[in-house]
């Protein structure tokens, strides 16, 4: 069999990480990370679209 494309696979673990988020509702950025989505027991989904929804 190939090689997969990228580094990770469906259900594998990923290390932590934060990131920058906004929320348009509110009109506010915050900052997210893994570790405490998981703490919050929240389901987490990880998808890379390049140049979706970016700033102008």
């Amino acid at each position: 069999m190939c090689e997969p494309c990228c580094g990770l696979r469906v259900g594998q673990a990923v290390a932590d990480f934060k990131i920058e988020t906004f929320e348009p509702a509110e009109n506010f950025f915050g900052e997210r990370s893994l570790e405490a989505l998981k703490k919050e027991g929240k389901w987490t989904v990880l998808f890379f679209y390049p140049a979706d929804f970016t700033f102008v």
